[in-house]
């Protein structure tokens, strides 16, 4: 590896240690349910957003608040202290295509249809709501 190439490996590592995220990879659910109960949460404080999901009866919100539980237990992790209410907000939330898989249905008089088990990779930033006043 070169030293340019290092160099900006070092420095996106570096910039990685103050975010804190979580990602969960290959969800079984098509991407655009997805979008739609991460589209409610949104910029939404870290605590209430988990309320939401708890009493949303899409099921792709069961995968979201798991994954929103472990967003926190990073940032509790880096900080060395735990998450008060009120303290933490979801500042970035997207949901990726992931791989699909293709499957054959049989149909009348001898065809086939085509069968697209989509999936999808969510990623979730959380921040401090101290931080965000900070850096204004």
């Amino acid at each position: 590896m070169g030293v340019r190439k290092r160099n900006a490996a070092e420095a996106k590592k570096e910039a990685m240690k103050s975010l804190y995220f979580a990602k969960m990879n290959d969800i079984p659910t098509s991407p655009r349910k997805m979008r739609l109960v991460a589209d409610m949460i949104r910029g939404m404080e870290a605590y209430r957003a988990l309320s939401v999901l708890k009493y949303s009866t899409k099921e792709a919100s069961n995968r979201l608040e798991k994954l929103l539980r472990s967003a926190i237990a990073n940032w509790e992790q880096k900080n060395e202290k735990k998450a008060d209410n009120g303290e933490l907000y979801i500042s970035s939330i997207f949901v990726d295509e992931g791989r699909t898989l293709k499957r054959l249905r049989p149909a009348p008089q001898g065809r086939g249809y085509r069968i697209r088990k989509r999936s999808n990779h969510v990623t979730i930033y959380v921040d401090s709501i101290n931080s965000k006043e900070s850096k204004n």
